[in-house]
């Protein structure tokens, strides 16, 4: 029944994500087995069958990367080659009967070469690497994020206050205080990386006032600070701290764009550049 059940784990897996947050901390990571009780029951649900075995799998991607990765990609989602996390052979597979065979005799009508020389166990372990990535696809209770923090966090701090001109806009004791305990390390990262996605223009750094000039249909333009805009009106106040308010047709409205440092980063960050940057605001509790 399992072995019918993976096959339509994608519509399963679907479906697995309304279920709640208890259901989702149920589900067994790989190598822990969990065919029994409710954390069993979710395997069954999303039709996964046995859960692979880690050191099997990782054995496994040791054989697939320099033999099938440039066909099928990094993680067997498919390059030149198809996709093996949504083959057939692969989902009705359950130890290698299938998988093994295929590799070893190949289909050469379709581009595949044979690998005649693999052993039993390294096929074994092969098919393994596949079953992790169908389960990692299908499975979000054991997908690990990444480590983003890899960075040197010294030489962030001093790209924040120098050469990234961070420090201009933003302030460790403002705007950024206690950023690091806020947000994961990957999600500081893309808060910086992509400007307007929820970066640092928003948020906290929000209550910095946003400047605007207004010039008028009679050529006179005022700047300061802006109170409200809509589709209809506009309220600020000028640099003395005097309020305006006037309909916006006839207007000309200039908008500060608090995000230009962020976006002009874009175009000068470095790998190390982002990842040092990273290292030292995760420090900033």
């Amino acid at each position: 029944m399992a072995i019918l059940k993976r096959f339509c784990f994608c519509a399963a897996a679907l479906l697995a994500a309304v279920l709640s947050l208890r259901a989702q901390e149920e589900i067994p990571t790989a190598g822990r087995g969990g065919r029994g009780g409710r954390a069993g029951g979710t395997r069954e649900f999303l039709g996964l069958g046995p859960a692979p075995d880690a050191a099997a799998a990782a054995r496994g991607e040791k054989l697939y990367a320099p033999n099938c990765a440039f066909c099928h990609g990094e993680k067997a989602r498919g390059a030149e080659g198809p996709n093996l996390v949504r083959s057939a052979l692969v989902l009705h597979d359950e130890k290698g009967e299938l998988i093994g065979p295929a590799v070893t005799k190949g289909s050469p009508d379709k581009g595949m070469p044979a690998f005649p020389n693999f052993a039993e166990a390294q096929l074994a372990d092969l098919a393994q690497f596949l079953h992790m990535q169908v389960e990692l696809v299908a499975n979000r209770g054991i997908y690990k994020r990444l480590n983003v923090t890899t960075g040197n966090a010294a030489a962030g701090e001093a790209y924040f206050n120098g050469a990234g001109g961070c420090k201009s806009c933003h302030s460790v004791t403002g705007d950024l205080a206690h950023i690091g305990a806020r947000y994961q390390p990957e999600q500081l990262q893309t808060r910086f990386v992509w400007p307007g996605g929820g970066g640092f223009g928003g948020g906290r750094g929000a209550a910095r006032a946003q400047k605007v000039t207004v010039t008028l249909p009679s050529g006179q333009t005022i700047s300061g600070t802006l109170k409200q805009m809509d589709d209809i009106d506009i309220s600020m106040y000028d640099t003395s701290g005097n309020y305006h308010s006037w309909p916006r047709e006839g207007l000309k409205v200039e908008m500060e764009d608090r995000l230009a440092g962020h976006r002009q980063l874009l175009e000068r960050y470095t790998d190390t550049d982002m990842h040092n940057l990273t290292a030292y605001l995760v420090t900033l509790k």
